[in-house]
């Protein structure tokens, strides 16, 4: 810290600012060392992250045959309330993030660290009225989206269990995304490990599955047979150790950003700033969660149509089946867990166009804050695009890793083709749009992404799935072909849109 004054983050483009970053990480770094800084250990934390909840569905699995199809369609249902948690959150730690980011590139590391402190109270107060409100709603969630029988009940069992760790979750995410905008990636990841190893271990132990690996199965030795509810119980286990972790992470402090207890009470200035930037990224998440809900609904009614005809439409034609229309939920949850990895380079390198861009607006350089942006477009644009190809040769194998039912294998494969084509769309659209909201442009992100899903994403997916008469596959053909648009309404907004003017 110096003796000046603290810098105002609202007038951080200073006249006689030389344009650079002046605290933090990132300070004196070149733009493509700031980008792996950032961007690196983002990617380690994230395909950590996805990891749970690819153990999962693999522990699913790996439980009696009678319980599997059963059960991973619960818990592809449940796994939305996990998509939930993390919007409610984000919410949070996207306004910590951008005012972190600012106020670090202005050097006002003070005026960080209530910004910090802000975010992680208001999570943590926020996370104990979403779970009450999930717990109450499993129940009705299921019956929403078409379950019953044992598949409701897993449903239910798993999204119960989560919400018990909620406050833990929304230590470790807020910290993490705050953290971030301070340029500090590498302590997430650590954290990402942590809480992957205690999962993967507690799901495993208190579960009673088998995992299969190569040729060998592992069954746990404690003779606990808790199934759908030991899984959750070892993903909430990971939350709260992960939540344990972030805050001693932050009372300890790294460069330039650290968590005084004085920060820690509500302060009303400092949360309001907060809750005012990330509140139109809250509904954002709200409105892609419910429009995938109402997705979750065209697939219903496409498995009502594949149960009545006993047939499924496939890239290769239509083919018969002994299951009619169950497993159509788990194929699309299996599906978008593999694609997840896809996300997950494009969603680093977009962390890092958020932070670093915001970093350099907060020095007052906003040709430097558009240079960054593109050029991590350009970065998650190539590597998706390579990814999408993965995806589509090697959709069967990705498959068998997780189950070799009939349903999963006939169907995974073809959507796994379908987004692999569309992954350059949407590299573009993830990176470009992580950068508006670092740099507080949430409510045109919110506006872009809920007007292009309702408008667009969720017509296309009834059309093709449902009028046409192409199935789950046809459905994922309207969701990734959307992309395209999303993209472009993004990039016309970050070239032409007025965020550079945005006071924070």
């Amino acid at each position: 810290m110096t003796d000046r004054p603290p810098i105002d983050v609202d007038q951080a483009a200073e006249p006689e600012s030389d344009g650079q970053i002046r605290s933090g990480k990132l300070a004196g770094k070149t733009l493509w060392q700031a980008i792996w800084i950032v961007a690196l250990p983002v990617l380690i934390h994230q395909t950590l992250g996805a990891f749970v909840g690819l153990v999962d569905k693999m522990l699913a699995g790996g439980l009696p045959a009678d319980m599997v199809v059963e059960s991973m369609d619960g818990m592809g249902i449940g796994s939305y309330v996990g998509w939930l948690i993390a919007i409610a959150m984000t919410g949070l730690g996207i306004g910590g993030q951008a005012l972190i980011a600012r106020a670090i590139g202005a050097g006002d590391t003070r005026q960080a660290g209530q910004a910090l402190g802000q975010a992680l109270t208001l999570g943590v107060l926020w996370s104990v009225v979403v779970a009450v409100v999930m717990y109450l709603a499993a129940a009705p969630l299921a019956w929403v989206c078409g379950l019953d029988g044992a598949a409701a009940e897993a449903c239910v069992v798993y999204v119960r269990m989560m919400t018990w760790a909620l406050p833990g979750t929304a230590i470790m995410m807020v910290g993490a995304m705050c953290l971030q905008g301070a340029g500090e990636t590498l302590w997430p990841a650590i954290i990402g490990v942590l809480v992957n190893i205690v999962n993967v271990v507690c799901s495993w132990l208190l579960s009673g599955a088998t995992i299969t690996i190569a040729g060998s199965a592992f069954t746990s030795p404690l003779g606990f047979d808790w199934h759908v509810e030991g899984i959750a119980a070892g993903t909430a286990v990971g939350w709260l150790v992960g939540g344990a972790t972030t805050l001693w992470v932050v009372l300890r402090g790294v460069k330039d950003l650290k968590l005084r207890r004085s920060d820690v009470p509500i302060e009303r200035s400092m949360s309001w700033r907060v809750v005012r930037i990330g509140l139109p990224n809250f509904f954002e998440g709200m409105s892609m969660w419910s429009a995938n809900l109402v997705c979750l609904w065209i697939i219903g009614l496409v498995a009502a149509a594949a149960a009545a005809t006993g047939t499924l439409w496939t890239l290769n034609g239509v083919v018969d089946t002994s299951l009619g229309g169950d497993g159509l939920v788990g194929a699309h949850v299996i599906a978008i867990q593999w694609e997840s990895f896809s996300f997950l380079p494009g969603f680093a390198i977009g962390t890092a166009a958020a932070a670093i861009a915001g970093q350099y607006m907060g020095a007052g350089n906003e040709r430097m804050a558009r240079k960054a942006v593109y050029t991590c477009a350009g970065a998650g644009l190539a590597v998706m695009g390579v990814l999408g190809i993965v995806f589509m040769c090697f959709g069967e194998t990705f498959t068998r890793i997780v189950s070799d039912e009939p349903v999963f294998l006939a169907l995974v494969p073809d959507l796994l083709i379908v987004c692999g084509v569309m992954q350059v769309a949407f590299a573009v659209s993830m990176v470009v749009r992580q950068a508006l909201r670092g740099l507080g442009d949430t409510m045109w992100v919110f506006w872009i992404t809920t007007g292009s899903s309702y408008g667009i994403r969720l017509p296309m997916a009834w059309f093709f799935g449902l009028h046409l008469g192409w199935g789950l596959t046809g459905v994922w053909i309207g969701l990734c072909g959307e992309m395209l648009f999303r993209a472009l309404f993004f990039l016309a907004r970050f070239r032409f849109g007025g965020w550079a003017a945005k006071q924070l």
